[in-house]
């Protein structure tokens, strides 16, 4: 199999580069930065693509560049502080301070097949506080920002690249062009690829991972895990069963929504109300962290006990996407920096009575979504909005309490029903409420109130990793305010989000 290997030196763009790969048409897969040669066999490297990180090769500790990189005699594009490692490595030098973050000028200071059908100067997004000042011996540089003097290189052969800036990003506009140009231009591949693919792979994996055990899988209503459990329908029929646990963390009638969804699919599926226990592990907790925590254990403790009662099981299958593993740092990705706790990556015990099966560990949620779509998930249930692990513990800010939970749902309720009803052009990808731990002032009925404030957030993203804020219609928005604050009378004050991603994430907590 043809395939690009992108190593992975801890960036949180770093699955963002596989995905755009494959979005072109070739296979890509990631790797940690220190994989040995064997663990690529299975595969064809047509092409290595270095990540940034949030090293500097300076560093004592900084990782390597892997000594058999150059055997294999494929071209080589390294982004970023790949770009700056390779300089190092290769007898270039690369010094602190000059950094840029955001969006910059990038001027094409040569000619080169990786710049075909750009223009001379074009907009990058730049996020390092590293330079190269020197390029390594009969190397070229080949672009320039007026902070950056060296921002791209190559070797005189035009096999090695590299790129300070991140083409994978959508703020970089050429970016996909870049990639098309270092993909079909240099390396010489054809775009063979699509997800029909991964769903193949996917399911002998399964199947080869299985056996003839029994699996138990996570469900939660969501596009996610109920692509999983559909993945797994059509891998292991008969094999598994959907557990769902009932969290008392959920949205304002999702109980329901989940069992006629899953039923109906003729999945069989098995609720547990375990909404007090959940409750009660997060009395008192308000930190974020400790509230993802408790779910992911309270919620495998939940798992092993109800699994008992329905049999004996070998596997745990949840619907773990990328971006959760990016946020959490995932065991594999050694070098990155933890954002968050994803209950079912960061926050699951170390002992688990299952061994996991997580098949869209390494997608996102669009390609989660393209998956569902070839195994004829309904599209309602593929529509549906993203909704965290934690649930609304993560959108109740500071403690959760069963009073402040309900005045939650009964508020996201109105949002989300007033923007479902409503028609807008290119709609936000997630929208929900949070409530907030402060009260406000208000009036209601010529008298004082003192109520909580609520948060409203909407956002435009292509793959959660990066999202704009959505500028909804202030029409809309007054209509929400207004119906919130008139019907949940324990509001008195609604404001709207207005932070992009980064430098926030799209969850409050």
């Amino acid at each position: 199999m043809k395939a690009v290997i992108v190593l992975d030196f801890g960036s949180q763009y770093s699955q963002l580069i596989t995905r755009r790969i494959r979005e072109l048409g070739v296979y890509a897969e990631l790797f940690p930065h220190d994989v040995s040669p064997d663990s690529l066999s299975h595969l064809e490297p047509k092409a290595f693509i270095l990540s940034g990180g949030p090293a500097s090769v300076y560093e004592p500790m900084a990782p390597a560049l892997p000594p058999y990189l150059f055997n294999f005699q494929v071209p080589i594009l390294g982004i970023c502080f790949g770009m700056q490692l390779l300089a190092q490595t290769l007898g270039g030098e690369v010094v602190p301070g000059g950094g840029e973050f955001g969006g910059v000028e990038f001027r094409v200071l040569e000619n080169t097949p990786l710049f075909t059908g750009l223009p001379e100067n074009f907009r990058v997004w730049m996020s390092h506080g590293d330079n190269v000042v020197a390029v390594p011996d009969t190397f070229i540089p080949l672009g320039c920002t007026d902070s950056c003097p060296i921002a791209a290189f190559s070797d005189p052969a035009g096999r090695v690249f590299g790129l300070q800036f991140h083409p994978e990003v959508e703020h970089t506009p050429f970016g996909t062009v870049i990639l098309s140009n270092f993909l079909f231009n240099i390396c010489r591949l054809s775009p063979e690829w699509n997800p029909s693919f991964f769903l193949e792979n996917a399911i002998t994996e399964i199947r080869e991972t299985v056996g003839k055990e029994r699996v138990l899988c996570a469900v939660s209503g969501g596009v996610d895990s109920t692509v999983t459990a559909f993945l797994l329908k059509k891998a292991i029929p008969g094999q598994f069963l959907s557990l769902f646990v009932n969290t008392g963390l959920l949205r304002l009638g999702e109980e329901e929504q989940v069992k006629r969804a899953l039923e109906g699919e003729k999945i069989d599926l098995f609720p547990v109300d375990a909404s007090s226990e959940f409750l009660e592990a997060l009395k008192g907790v308000t930190d974020p962290e400790e509230k993802r925590k408790r779910v992911g254990r309270l919620f495998v403790e939940v798992f092993s006990r109800e699994a008992r009662k329905l049999g004996q099981f070998d596997f745990l299958a949840q619907g773990t996407i990328y971006p959760d593993v990016v946020e959490s740092r995932g065991k594999e990705r050694k070098r990155a920096d933890k954002i968050k706790t994803h209950h079912n990556v960061g926050g699951l015990p170390e002992a688990l009575p299952f061994e996991l099966i997580e098949p869209l560990r390494y997608l996102f949620k669009d390609e989660v979504r393209g998956i569902g779509k070839l195994l004829k998930v309904p599209s309602e249930i593929l529509r549906r909005q993203p909704f965290p692990g934690p649930g609304l513990a993560v959108r109740v800010i500071g403690e959760v309490t069963k009073e402040r939970l309900e005045i939650l749902k009964r508020a996201d309720f109105i949002f989300q029903e007033e923007l479902n009803n409503c028609s807008l052009e290119g709609p936000p990808d997630q929208f929900f409420a949070v409530l907030l731990p402060v009260k406000a002032v208000g009036v209601a009925g010529d008298k004082r109130a003192y109520g909580y404030v609520l948060g409203l957030r909407a956002v435009q993203t292509r793959d959660f990793m990066t999202a704009e804020w959505y500028s909804l219609p202030a029409e809309l928005l007054r209509k929400v305010s207004s119906r919130i604050c008139n019907e949940v009378r324990e509001i008195t004050r609604v404001v709207y989000d207005i932070t992009s991603k980064p430098p926030a994430t799209i969850e409050w907590e």
